[in-house]
């Protein structure tokens, strides 16, 4: 499949996870931790974020981040870069710390409970991986956001906003009586797995509503328009494109992990891989990846079969 692109616009919201070089530690111990919390916290105040939840884990970290301006890869680039730098000179270490791709999961900031799943997914990630136990608070694993949100306002940090996900827990005010149901609704959550948003952050690229993709279409063109950038126009017609291919996919009853299991040249591959070449202005290299075909001078060979058949 084709890298996904970076979809960035005013008021995104993202769940973003990043690795280590090789899946080897970006933290040996808590001074460590500590240094990566501080950045992320600068990092926020650099790209203009609101953080509204994270966990740094051994090897890797969650973080669920909302961008007023489209800021996501310029924070990101920033935030890994330091910490690494920052990394390196204290182990005297060089080289990378992180893998070469973060991903990023776009997140519907329309619907009901998409940023409440995200934040619940990443705080209960210590559950998950067996570091807190089942006789444990939640809140014992200080390394997440989630002891912050069990504090009063005044002590925690400026750059963590709190407020969206309480509200999307029905909580209504940020005080003593509200971080305690906001604990005991957390707490009973411990044993539930949200099976789907974990296949989405293994293969996706976003979740939301039904309407969401054309939404993020129209924000993207409409930013296209505006800019001129010839990356937003491309990501656009990406965005659409993948539209594209899940419709014709539905339709004859097939998903997106099918294409793998199907061959380079089937007809189903092949009339998709016309329709992209006629109707969008997507590379034979692009639809040959998506479509999963083989190489793109294999698609030309088809398409060229299938006009002469025309």
């Amino acid at each position: 499949m084709p890298r996904p692109q970076r979809i960035e616009y005013d008021g995104a919201r993202y769940h973003v996870l990043s690795r280590g070089d090789r899946r080897e530690d970006i933290v040996l111990d808590d001074e460590d931790r500590k240094r990566f919390v501080r950045t992320l916290g600068e990092a926020a105040v650099y790209a203009g974020w609101q953080v509204h939840a994270y966990c740094l884990m051994r090897n890797h970290f969650h973080l669920v981040v909302e961008t007023p301006k489209p800021t996501l890869v310029k924070g990101m680039q920033w935030m890994l870069g330091t910490f690494t730098a920052r990394f390196n000179a204290r182990h005297k270490m060089r080289g990378h710390l992180f893998s070469g791709r973060y991903k990023a999961i776009v997140v519907d900031e329309a619907g009901e409970g998409y940023l409440r799943r995200v934040c619940d997914y990443t705080h209960l990630n210590p559950v998950r991986a067996g570091i807190v136990a089942g006789d444990e608070p939640l809140e014992s694993y200080e390394w997440s956001s989630y002891p912050q949100y069990l504090k009063s306002a005044r002590k925690r940090p400026e750059w963590l906003r709190v407020d969206r996900l309480l509200g999307e827990h029905g909580i209504r005010r940020d005080n003593a009586a509200g971080r305690r149901e906001f604990s005991r609704g957390m707490e009973a959550r411990r044993g539930e797995e949200d099976v789907e948003f974990r296949q989405t952050l293994k293969r996706g690229w976003r979740l939301g509503g039904e309407d969401f993709l054309d939404r993020l279409q129209e924000r993207m063109a409409e930013n296209s328009t505006e800019n001129h950038d010839p990356r937003q126009v491309g990501e656009a017609m990406a965005v659409r494109a993948s539209k594209m291919i899940e419709e014709e996919l539905r339709r004859v009853k097939l998903r997106r992990e099918d294409l793998g299991r199907m061959r380079k040249g089937d007809p189903v591959k092949v009339r998709l891989a016309e329709r992209l070449h006629r109707e969008t202005p997507m590379t034979l290299r692009w639809i040959a990846e998506a479509l999963q075909m083989g190489s793109w001078r294999y698609v030309s060979f088809l398409l060229y079969q299938r006009r002469r058949k025309i």
